[in-house]
């Protein structure tokens, strides 16, 4: 990077926004501003991408998560961060593989309607279009030319140009567009031309080609950078609303890149010409005219193609491309997707609070995530809070039941809509800190399917705590699986133990039993518990005791053969009783006398025994009639993804059916 891009970089309004951070150019943007001034932010979504911000380094603080897809999302990140210069970066179709055609036009133009219609008067906005606009009038064309879209996503590159127009001349809006032709250099998706091409080379060979007379216009990475920055500092009346086209005016076929390689690269191989199929798109008179940007903006392509391909592969060179670069844009699990859980009871007041932790420790993490709240039917204004959220955030689902079915259906409810690698289960009042998930994390990372929070310590009075760890205690004796003490919901499960979890078709969960119960490959990390930051608590001694009924009768046989035993020792006991009668009274205390208090106790004792069995034999009872009913676990009522709304019971059956596959 030069002195001079330096000191224009520094010459930015800030804070600096750029969406579509983790895509390639926005990538290279983002770097070579972040390097110079810290006030810059990536903003992204695209969780599929985020491996560029991954391999870059980039501090959690920095990265913002934004839907420009929701105005809502939108403006939360505006009021938050208060931006001064923005670069719009995010798009949607431009590669053959991105074929979802709805989404095409939602980020392109309704991602570009939200971002303009929150823009201050003292804000920038550079705009990302393409050359791809000028369709099938693509020779040379000067930006008033007449566009002749080819495509869909040269119709949504085409609407959105024609909305920045709009916005600028009638609400007088700071913002321009960018029509950017092909761009090459570092970062690029390694199944591109360019790198492909280069990465060949470094082998001393050629690759496949379509015909040689396809033709493009090739702007280094460097040079691009340099456009959007220019065009943020020569913003005025003059040029808002204008596009521009980001292109050298130099025609170049493949066949020309090719003897450019050959010759800069001294590679002897002959391209073997027609053996990859030419795209729908391609064509053969495919070059700009930069004319208004060189004038308006002081803006002209200053790299040669030969030493922009050399400086490309150096850079492949030089950043380990076989052994980090590939791998990490190949595999998609390089950054795993992490689900947290959070059943949610009276808990509207931690909720923000929570997913800004997870958030923000997420972050920290470097991994994709998903948040999902259970809406257990709270009586507070849980609902409202959790629309907000989902807003702002389409990694964020918002679960709601018929009724409050308990935390082992809500977490359930959203394991089986969850799609992470791993799940976290946690509590919705801050009592499990989402700052323990590292911990977490690092044992998962080393083959732990299932990590779950030991309690080492409670905030809570001594002698409620007492009470805490002598069941826990009791329970661990008496259950005929291994349950570790202490620990409750929250763990960490790998994503092949929720399959199991999900999967049992019992009616009452106890899921820290059954979690046990499946096996696998589990551990415990020490934590300890707050209270809870809002509210009090809804257990009391009548819950506590039904939970530590329901834990014991589902994973203990104890109680029955506590009953076996005392049956037959007072059978044992009766016989030598009447044995010890008959002797006494015949042989050795013939005084001895028939007491009436003597029976009452003997059958006030039998009968309460009595009673103690059938009450044990009861609660199995009870519990075996329930799973016979067979009745659903929960019922949902709606659920919310994003801005997106499923309220029919179809719908979300769609939905879960979707997030499962």
């Amino acid at each position: 990077m030069t002195d001079s891009v330096k000191e224009k970089i520094l010459s930015l309004k800030g804070p600096i926004f750029v969406y579509g951070a983790s895509g390639f150019i926005g990538a290279n943007l983002f770097k070579d501003i972040f390097s110079i001034r810290k006030d810059c932010y990536a903003l992204t979504h695209d969780a599929q991408k985020a491996w560029r911000l991954k391999l870059l380094d980039i501090p959690a603080a920095n990265i913002v998560h934004c839907d420009i897809v929701s105005n809502y999302s939108v403006q939360e990140v505006f009021n938050t961060y208060k931006p001064k210069t923005i670069f719009n970066l995010a798009a949607y179709g431009a590669y053959s593989k991105q074929k979802n055609i709805p989404l095409t036009y939602e980020t392109n133009v309704i991602g570009t309607v939200n971002l303009l219609e929150n823009l201050a008067s003292d804000m920038v906005y550079i705009h990302a279009g393409s050359s791809s606009e000028y369709g099938f009038n693509c020779t040379s064309p000067k930006e008033t030319d007449t566009l002749e879209p080819n495509s869909h996503y040269s119709v949504s590159k085409v609407s959105a140009a024609y909305m920045i127009q709009f916005y600028a001349k009638v609400h007088e809006k700071n913002a321009v567009n960018l029509r950017l032709y092909s761009i090459y250099g570092d970062w690029e998706e390694p199944d591109r031309l360019i790198p492909k091409l280069i990465e060949s080379v470094r082998q001393h060979k050629l690759p496949n080609f379509v015909s040689p007379e396809i033709s493009r216009d090739f702007v280094y990475m460097s040079d691009c950078v340099e456009a959007f920055i220019d065009s943020a500092l020569k913003m005025s009346p003059e040029i808002r609303g204008k596009s521009y086209n980001i292109a050298s005016g130099v025609k170049t076929t493949i066949g020309d890149l090719v003897e450019i390689c050959r010759k800069e690269f001294d590679i002897k191989e002959e391209p073997s010409w027609g053996s990859m199929q030419n795209r729908s798109w391609d064509l053969a008179e495919w070059f700009g005219d930069p004319t208004e940007a060189n004038k308006d903006l002081g803006w002209k392509a200053k790299t040669p193609l030969n030493q922009g391909l050399r400086q490309y592969f150096d850079w492949q060179e030089g950043i380990q491309y076989e052994g980090k670069l590939l791998p990490a844009f190949q595999n998609p699990y390089l950054n795993p997707v992490i689900t947290a859980i959070i059943a949610c009871y009276r808990d509207a007041e931690a909720i923000p609070f929570m997913y800004e932790r997870l958030v923000k420790t997420f972050n920290e993490m470097k991994v994709r995530y998903e948040i999902i709240f259970v809406n257990d039917c709270s009586p507070d204004n849980t609902e409202e809070v959790l629309e907000a959220i989902c807003n702002k955030d389409p990694n964020v689902i918002g679960i709601t039941h018929s009724r409050n079915f308990g935390s082992q259906a809500g977490f359930l409810s959203g394991m089986e809509i969850s799609t992470g690698d791993a799940v976290v289960l946690m509590d919705g009042d801050l009592q499990d800190p989402p700052e323990v998930m590292p911990k977490f994390y690092e044992k998962w990372m080393e083959g732990y399917e299932v990590t779950y929070g030991v309690r080492v310590q409670r905030e809570m009075p001594a002698w409620l705590h007492f009470f805490y760890k002598t069941f826990y205690k009791i329970f661990k004796n008496m259950s005929y699986i291994n349950i570790p003490k202490d620990a409750g919901d929250f763990s960490m499960i790998d994503r092949k133990v929720v399959k199991e979890l999900i999967n049992l078709p019992e009616t009452e969960q106890f899921l820290r039993g059954l979690r046990a119960w499946v096996g696998f490959k589990q551990t415990g990390v020490d934590y300890i518990r707050p209270e809870r930051m809002f509210g009090v608590s809804t257990n009391n001694w009548r819950k506590n005791i039904w939970w530590a009924k329901k834990a014991i009768f589902s994973f203990s046989f104890v109680p029955l053969e506590i009953m076996s035993y005392t049956g037959f020792f007072l059978t044992l006991a009766s016989i030598l009783g009447i044995v010890w009668q008959v002797l006494a009274k015949l042989f050795f205390y013939p005084e001895t006398p028939s007491g009436l208090s003597t029976v009452i106790i003997l059958v006030m004792f039998f009968g309460g025994i009595n009673m103690l069995g059938i009450s044990f034999l009861g609660e199995y009872i009870a519990k075996i009639f329930e799973e016979t009913k067979k009745r659903p676990k929960f019922i949902r009522t709606k659920v919310r993804k994003g801005i997106k709304r499923y309220n029919t019971s179809e719908e979300i059956k769609r939905l879960v059916e979707e997030q499962r596959k």
